[in-house]
């Protein structure tokens, strides 16, 4: 069977590379085992005996041949064999992950920003999580921007905590997908300039961690020391992608840095979607500018997406912290060099380089289509100038024709004539 799959494959994989050749196609069912028998033929070998002085005889057209669905079936899983894999693979190591005694933390970024306190006060009336931490991570203490919580109703072993952050980020420790979504649509009252849900599903991030004892001894077997450049006394460490933390109480600091390294990272992927759609939003420009055809754009539009371009480099560059670590990490060394991990890991630092070139090509395209518009507005205004000169010569040409061409015109005479004619000799 497998002899017979693999000839039909080969006689479909001849039949691609030579499309002009002419196949004579036919379907044999041999013991269940042989389907298919091709044999190409030329004009030639269809008349051997043919005199070359006699007119060859005209081509019959063939008939086409329609694929079976079963060979378009196996084309596919030959075309695509590495996509099925690469989803295979993914959802294999959550699993293997999971019967590991891996649990899950989940990263979202639903809005622009949150209002932490009316969120604070809710949760209480609400009487299912209870507030371990309000604090703010700045040095001047101006506002408190990063809101921990726990559920005081416990479902297994493991606690579930959550972190929110007010640039519109939350981070779920060990929640299942249905509360998970629950305190998803509960924030919606909180948010300021939400985004859309499917935007919000596709930049989601999910990462494995799991607790460790005090020890520091990884799921090898191996000690910290030996893999890592922290030592055995550290409460938690990353490395191959997952996150190991110890189960006491103050590992709270270093769930803090994993989730605000993870929130960075979503909340990246929001606004390199974001460019994505401008960039999308540009394209058409360009081809007006190639084919050298009228821009179809409007001088107040393009000024709204200069905005939106600055307003972009300006959250990327100057509001966030994706430049440099936060200062919140200046005097904890251990704490700064897991969330530089954690940021290296999700290429945190390329990513910013590469939006910031893109943004650059971006400002390039948009200086050039303005200054053209601009150009196009002052040869309008120029042409109107010219017109409204023409106009006014115009009317002034026919004042003028007017005035010399009209039979009653009254002539003046001099008045000292008819005296000087009356005076007698």
């Amino acid at each position: 069977m497998n002899f017979a799959r693999l000839g039909f494959e080969q006689v479909v994989l001849r039949g691609l590379r030579a499309p002009r050749q002419q196949l004579r196609t036919q379907w044999t069912m041999v013991s269940g085992r042989r389907w298919l028998a091709s044999e190409a033929t030329s004009p030639a070998a269809a008349s051997p005996t043919a005199s070359p002085a006699e007119p060859a005889p005209k081509k019959q057209p063939q008939p086409q041949v329609k694929p079976r669905p079963l060979a378009e079936e196996r084309l596919e899983s030959i075309l695509s064999p590495i996509r099925t894999r690469i989803i295979r693979k993914k959802r294999l190591a959550i699993d293997e992950l999971s019967a590991l005694g891996f649990l899950n933390t989940r990263g979202y970024t639903t809005a622009e920003e949150y209002n932490l306190e009316d969120l604070q006060i809710a949760l209480r009336q609400q009487n299912l999580y209870e507030t371990k931490r309000f604090f703010s991570t700045d040095n001047l203490d101006v506002e408190q921007n990063v809101l921990f919580v726990a559920a005081k109703y416990p479902t297994g072993q493991q606690p579930r905590e959550i972190f929110f952050f007010r640039e519109g980020s939350v981070v779920f420790w060990n929640c299942s997908d249905i509360e998970t979504n629950n305190v998803l649509s509960f924030l919606r009252s909180f948010e300021r300039e939400s985004y859309v849900s499917a935007l919000v599903h596709g930049e989601s991030e999910v990462m494995p961690y799991t607790y460790i004892p005090s020890t520091a001894v990884d799921v090898e077997g191996d000690l910290v020391a030996e893999s890592s450049d922290f030592n055995v006394t550290s409460r938690a460490f990353f490395q191959n992608g997952k996150f190991f933390v110890t189960a006491d109480t103050d590992s709270f600091l270093y769930k803090y840095t994993f989730s605000n390294a993870m929130a960075q990272s979503i909340k990246l992927g929001i606004w390199e979607a974001t460019l994505d759609r401008y960039i999308d939003s540009i394209e058409h420009l360009t081809e007006d500018l190639k084919r050298g055809r009228r821009l179809r754009i409007s001088r107040a539009a393009m000024l709204r997406k200069t905005g939106e371009l600055f307003a972009l480099r300006h959250v990327i560059n100057l509001s966030s912290d994706l430049l440099d670590a936060p200062d919140f990490y200046w005097d904890r060394e251990e704490l700064e060099a897991l969330y530089l991990q954690v940021c290296s890991y999700f290429s945190i630092t390329r990513r910013t380089k590469v939006m910031n070139e893109k943004i650059n090509h971006c400002v390039e395209l948009a200086e050039l289509v303005s200054h053209n518009l601009n150009d196009a507005h002052h040869i309008r205004l120029e042409w109107m100038i010219i017109i409204l000169i023409m106009v006014e010569v115009g009317f002034e040409v026919l004042h003028f024709v007017s005035d010399h061409s009209d039979p009653h015109t009254l002539s003046v005479l001099p008045l000292a004539a008819p005296a000087a004619a009356s005076i007698p000799k």
